[in-house]
C-alpha cells in the first residue's frame, strides 16, 4: 500500500530532495502542499506530514495546533524541519505533540530512516482498533501461537454480540460504536480483575472479541462479565424498546420483524497441555462452542471442555 506523505512547504523547496531520497522506495508518494492548502490537506488524511519551517509564511504554532486539533489526523505522525536551533522554541513545537523537529542542515540518512521507522510504527498501530484500542486478529494469533509454543494451559473465551445487526439498523452505527465499546471496557475489566498477570484481550473485528487467560476454570468469570453486561446494556436502547423486550426492523420486502435486545454470548475453549498443535484447531472448537452458546436466548456462555 502506497504511503501519501505531505510536505509543508510555501517555496516548493524541499519536495525534490525527499523524492530523490526515496527514489528506490515505490511504498512512498510525496506531495507538496502550500499552508493555505492544509485544510484540504488534512482531509485526505495523509500517512505522514512534514513541515519545512523555514519555507511556511504561517506561525508555526500555530500550523501544528491546527493538525493536532483534526479528529481525522490525530495519529497522523508530524515531522518538523528547522533552521531554528532555539531550545525553548523547539520544546514548544513538541508540546503540540509532534513526533519529531529535525534541525538544519538535515543528515539525509537520519531523515530517511526517521521516515521509514515513523511508517512502520504506525503500520503496527493500525492493527490495533482506533475504536477499542485494542490488539487485533495479527497480535491475537501471536498471542495463541507463543501460548502453544510455550507448552501452556490456558483457555479462550470468544465474545460475540446477539442482534447485533439488527440494533445498528435501528439506532445507527455511531450507536452501535458505543456498544462495541461498553463491550470491550466490560470485558477488560472483568479479566484483569480476575488475573492482573498474563491476560489478553483482543478486538477481533466488529462485535466479536476474544479473552486469552493462564486458567482453566472459568466458569465464574463468565458469570460475573454476562451480570455487568446485562446490567447497564439497557442503557442503549429506548424507553419504549426496553418495556416491549425487542426492537423492530423492516426488511428488505418492507416487513417489520422484531429481534431480542442486544445480549452477550460466550464460547470457551479450554486448551489443556497437549490438546491443541495450532491455533486452527482452537479457531475450529470456539467457532462451535461460540454457536452453542448463541443457541440460547439471552446471554449465555459455553464451555468445551473435550480432552
Amino acid at each position: 500500500m502506497q504511503q501519501e506523505i505531505y510536505i509543508i512547504d510555501d517555496d516548493d523547496s524541499s519536495i525534490l530532495v525527499f523524492k530523490e531520497l526515496f527514489k528506490n522506495d515505490l511504498d512512498f508518494k510525496f506531495i507538496n502542499i502550500k499552508s493555505e492548502q492544509i485544510d484540504v490537506a488534512l482531509k485526505n488524511i495523509p500517512s505522514l506530514i512534514i513541515i519545512n519551517e523555514d519555507a511556511v509564511d504561517r506561525d508555526i504554532i500555530e500550523l501544528c495546533k491546527q493538525i493536532r486539533s483534526d479528529e481525522d489526523n490525530t495519529i497522523t505522525p508530524v515531522i518538523v524541519v528547522s533552521s531554528n536551533t532555539d531550545k525553548p522554541h523547539r520544546v514548544k513545537i513538541l508540546q503540540e505533540s509532534i513526533e519529531y523537529y529535525i534541525r538544519k542542515p538535515v543528515d539525509e540518512e537520519y531523515l530517511y530512516y526517521t521516515i521509514k521507522n515513523l511508517s512502520r510504527l504506525l503500520t503496527i498501530n493500525r492493527r490495533i482498533s482506533p475504536l477499542t484500542g485494542l490488539p487485533g486478529n495479527v497480535q491475537i494469533h501471536a498471542e495463541l501461537k507463543k501460548r502453544l509454543s510455550n507448552r501452556e494451559a490456558f483457555t479462550v473465551l470468544y465474545f460475540d454480540l446477539d442482534n447485533f445487526k439488527a440494533y445498528n439498523d435501528v439506532y445507527g452505527f455511531l450507536k452501535g460504536d458505543e456498544i462495541i465499546v461498553y463491550t470491550a471496557d466490560t470485558i477488560n475489566r472483568i479479566l484483569h480483575k480476575y488475573w492482573t498477570e498474563n491476560v489478553f484481550v483482543g478486538h477481533i473485528g466488529g462485535d466479536d472479541f476474544v479473552g486469552i487467560v493462564p486458567d482453566i476454570h472459568c466458569e465464574k468469570v463468565c458469570q460475573e462479565i454476562i451480570a455487568n453486561f446485562d446490567a447497564k446494556v439497557s442503557n442503549f436502547f429506548t424507553e419504549a424498546d426496553n418495556e416491549r423486550g425487542y426492537i423492530e426492523v423492516a426488511n428488505r420486502k418492507g416487513i417489520i420483524e422484531q429481534f431480542p435486545l442486544t445480549t452477550l454470548s460466550i464460547g470457551v475453549v479450554v486448551a489443556d497441555l497437549g490438546r491443541f498443535h495450532n491455533i486452527l484447531e482452537i479457531g475450529e472448537i470456539g467457532a462451535q462452542v461460540k454457536h452453542a452458546a448463541k443457541s440460547v436466548m439471552g446471554s449465555s456462555y459455553a464451555i468445551d471442555r473435550r480432552k
